[in-house]
């Protein structure tokens, strides 16, 4: 899969990240930091509140030079405690 995506992609590009993690104010700010360490610039993330309020979904689009960033950036993102899911 992960040849198949890095041949798929031809750089730069913009890739758009998909987060669920816990329904707390700080989620958006901590993944907006990882984000800006990794590749610096301006990020509008879109953020949806699950039918029961307990989750977030959050989008996020940034300019990747090449895929190593996705893939930094997609373990970085996983680190943070309270995200679940990042695809």
């Amino acid at each position: 899969m992960k040849k198949n995506l890095q041949e798929m992609l031809k750089f730069p590009c913009y890739f758009t990240y998909k987060i669920i993690g816990l329904s707390r104010p700080e989620l958006v700010d901590q993944i907006i930091k990882v984000i800006q360490l990794c590749i610096p610039g301006d990020y509008i993330p879109q953020i949806r509140s699950s039918n029961k309020g307990n989750y977030l979904s959050i989008s996020i689009t940034i300019c990747a030079k090449n895929f190593s960033q996705i893939e930094k950036l997609y373990n970085e993102i996983s680190k943070i405690s309270m995200v679940r899911m990042v695809f």
